[in-house]
């Protein structure tokens, strides 16, 4: 009992040296001290989320241990041919099979009866931005993670599909849904190096002739940023006054690019109506050091009553990831149907705040039920119970401009998102669709 004890503590103690190791690996940069690489590791690591995830690898391990054990007490009691025969048998044999089934689940739900002619000719190849903009002022967007990330983004293949504008998402973080305090920059208007990434890719941008919006992203280990919530004044200061100096840092970096749009929060629907005097007075603040245009990202499903707010901006953004059929597999006049009902209410709250309304984000993953519950992530292992459809995806984005781009109120859209292994859009069907419709 004791060794079993003991070969527990050993595997767990290694799991978790493994977890830092990995984790330092992925964040650890020049800039970035061992101190502060510790703190976040254990804040992660110790978060709900981050302790499922280590259970579950020291889970894989142990069974690996025990796997090992077991051949390496064969092969000294009976010899290498017995432990071969038995390693064979009872591991290498079942894996194999398991690994084959998997594979086998996984190609055939990859596989789809689905032709998409691709239109090349609405495609621009002038390598430069066509700024159809100054014309119709719509936005044509997308939004795209690795920009600012010291990942390549092959900036041609994003004009060539006709995109005017880009959203540039810098994280930040904070524990929970209770914890007041959120990780800000050392200094106000004081470029680490990772801002420095985000000012190089968006100076990038523009030298392609494309626009920028700045789009900053409230993240968790646990919970959703729409419930942040606490039950005293002096707690809500504490974490309006960390959100403030992050705010204002991104909009001292959006003036110093010369970004066009400035997005002022994203999905905090608590923060939004429990301390309305606190935005009104950020936004002030904003607008005293930025000169560009200013939106904020309310989720599809948030009461948008609050005047004073939606009135000093110069656009209604919504994370447009309306529900819109409720059976899989829709054909294009289903979904279009579907729009009804939304459309009517964006009309409505931009003539009542004399507001045009922009889709700060809207996506749809590429399955057969991409349309039903849109904002859904998928696990990495969706391919094992989902069937893939780029068909859906598509007449999801066809429906999408069919139903709305002609719209007078409508500004635009930023899609969600480039190359996500969830809502992916290029080199997709929908790609092809997006550059038709932007290119009218």
């Amino acid at each position: 009992m004791r060794k079993i004890v003991l070969s527990i503590f050993k595997v767990y103690l290694f799991t978790w040296l493994f977890a830092f190791l990995f984790f330092s690996y992925n964040v650890y940069s020049s800039s970035t001290s061992w101190s502060k690489i510790f703190a976040s590791f254990f804040e992660i690591a110790f978060s709900l989320g981050g302790l499922i995830t280590v259970h579950i690898i020291f889970l894989f391990f142990f069974v690996f241990f025990l796997i090992f054990r077991y051949f390496v007490s064969v092969y000294k009691k009976r010899g290498i041919k017995i432990a071969l025969i038995r390693f064979t048998i009872r591991f290498l044999l079942p894996t194999l099979l398991i690994v084959f089934s998997f594979t086998y689940i996984i190609s055939k739900n990859n596989q789809e009866d689905y032709t998409y002619a691709w239109n090349y000719a609405a495609e621009n190849t002038s390598e430069k931005s066509k700024k159809s903009f100054l014309v119709d002022e719509k936005i044509r967007g997308m939004s795209v993670y690795q920009i600012g990330r010291n990942r390549n983004v092959n900036i041609s293949e994003l004009i060539k599909t006709n995109i005017e504008w880009v959203a540039v998402i810098p994280y930040f973080y904070q524990k929970d849904e209770n914890t007041k305090n959120i990780n800000t920059p050392k200094e106000v208007g004081i470029w680490s190096k990772r801002d420095s990434s985000f000012i190089r890719d968006i100076k990038k941008l523009h030298q392609k002739e494309l626009y920028v919006m700045i789009k900053p992203h409230l993240w968790m280990s646990s919970g959703w940023r729409s419930n942040i919530h606490f039950k005293n004044s002096e707690d809500w200061d504490s974490w309006f006054s960390d959100y403030r100096k992050i705010m204002m840092h991104y909009a001292y970096m959006a003036e110093e690019t010369n970004t066009e749009l400035l997005c002022i929060g994203t999905e905090l629907r608590n923060a939004l109506q429990e301390q309305p005097n606190q935005w009104l007075q950020l936004l002030k603040e904003i607008r005293a050091i930025y000169t560009g245009k200013i939106t904020y990202a309310a989720n599809w499903d948030d009461s948008l009553d609050f005047p004073a707010f939606w009135t000093a901006l110069d656009y209604i953004g919504i994370q447009a990831y309306f529900p819109l059929t409720k059976n899989k597999n829709p054909n294009l006049q289903d979904i279009k149907k579907g729009w009804n009902p939304h459309i009517e209410k964006l009309k409505t709250l931009s003539e009542k705040y004399s507001k045009p309304i922009l889709f700060t984000e809207v996506g749809y993953r590429d399955d057969l039920s991409a349309t039903i519950k849109p904002w859904e992530w998928e696990s990495s292992f969706k391919r094992l119970y989902k069937k893939k459809s780029d068909r859906t995806q598509q007449l999801a984005y066809e429906a999408l401009f069919e139903e709305l781009w002609d719209k007078p109120w409508f500004a635009g859209v930023f899609p969600w998102e480039w190359t996500s292994s969830d809502f992916p859009i290029y080199k997709k069907p929908a790609q092809n669709t997006i550059t038709i419709w932007y290119n009218k």
